[in-house]
């Protein structure tokens, strides 16, 4: 089996076969995982990262039909989507249950897997803070993370009791084995194969909603302040959106207008103008809520999206600009605003 071959296995232990090879078809993989070593002694790092990429991808396209249209689109077109980037959202609130408070909850999976948090940016509208997590290894090549927090502190007393109501009930989808894994993988850059097929489905699981059900009146309370805390309460750390990487984003965009996409109405540039992005709207998904009376009732709330992201070259450095952009990131968050 080549190394190429055991990540898909890789991949497929955790999502299935069919899913393994509709990634396979449809997502460039970098070539450069190829420097790195994979036998069933010592899995290098990159692999798990790479790994659990695709994972999340597949993930969050079966939940956004848009996006999973989109894929197969580009497939059928004789290009693989390359995978840019994920987002996920993070409440920074000490009764967070079992989870670590805000992006240590991931900071603990995602630097073992050589992920670092190369920049900050501040998300002052939004009562945010963002962090740019880049594999340092494959930089270019493997997907990015970018980690947001919400400071509840910011905002209401109403609100931040709503909050606490919300994610005091998290779980931790981590066990002490698994944590065991990714502090080898932190002092080693390497696991067994053996441990790396235990861990990934539990790396998979961590980007899901940990707390439990959510009453009305304090998603109501949460959407009067926060959109963005209103969808972490129905979605949790699911990813928010992921990105594909495009060569000339005006085409792509022009395309997916002409096919009546439902796509963002503008496109954000950033302040050096070398990173430009803009999105499909986010889909609507069927969430159960608590009502006054005990019963839960079935919401229509905003779920997650496609994002596409054009990123030209550094002159300073010769090398594609990876970094993300203030303003640009307050703009795609809006597309999962609701008015519910």
């Amino acid at each position: 089996m080549t190394a190429f071959q055991g990540l898909f296995s890789l991949v497929a232990s955790t999502v299935g076969q069919p899913a393994a090879e509709w990634l396979e078809r449809r997502v460039h993989v970098p070539q450069a995982l190829h420097d790195f070593s994979w036998s069933e002694e010592g899995v290098h790092r990159v692999w798990l990262a790479e790994a659990l990429n695709l994972c999340l991808f597949h993930k969050l396209v079966q939940a956004v039909p848009d996006g999973l249209r989109y894929v197969d689109e580009q497939f059928e077109s004789g290009r693989k989507v390359v995978f840019d980037h994920g987002a996920i959202r993070t409440v920074d609130w000490a009764q967070n249950g079992e989870l670590p408070r805000g992006r240590q909850a991931f900071a603990r999976l995602l630097e073992p897997l050589g992920f670092t948090d190369v920049r900050t940016y501040p998300l002052t509208k939004l009562n945010m803070t963002g962090w740019g997590y880049r594999q340092m290894d494959l930089p270019e090549d493997i997907a990015q993370f970018f980690v947001s927090e919400l400071h509840p502190g910011r905002l209401s007393q109403a609100f931040q009791d709503a909050v606490t109501r919300v994610v005091s009930s998290s779980r931790d989808p981590l066990t002490p084995n698994d944590l065991s894994v990714l502090q080898c993988l932190r002092t080693t850059r390497h696991c067994s194969l053996e441990d790396a097929i235990r861990l990934l489905p539990a790396l998979y699981r961590a980007f899901d909603r940990q707390h439990g059900v959510v009453q009305e009146a304090d998603y109501r309370q949460l959407l009067s302040e926060s959109a963005e805390m209103a969808w972490i309460s129905t979605e949790g750390n699911s990813f928010n959106h992921l990105t594909d990487r495009v060569e000339n984003l005006e085409a792509t965009v022009g395309e997916q207008n002409r096919l009546a996409r439902p796509m963002k109405d503008s496109i954000e540039v950033s302040t050096s103008g070398r990173v430009m992005q803009t999105a499909y709207k986010a889909c609507t998904v069927t969430r159960q809520l608590l009502n006054a009376e005990g019963v839960l009732k079935a919401h229509q709330v905003p779920g997650s999206f496609v994002e596409f992201i054009q990123r030209k070259t550094d002159p300073e450095n010769g090398k594609i600009d990876l970094n993300f952009d203030s303003s640009n990131a307050q703009g795609i968050f809006k597309m999962t605003a609701s008015k519910n």
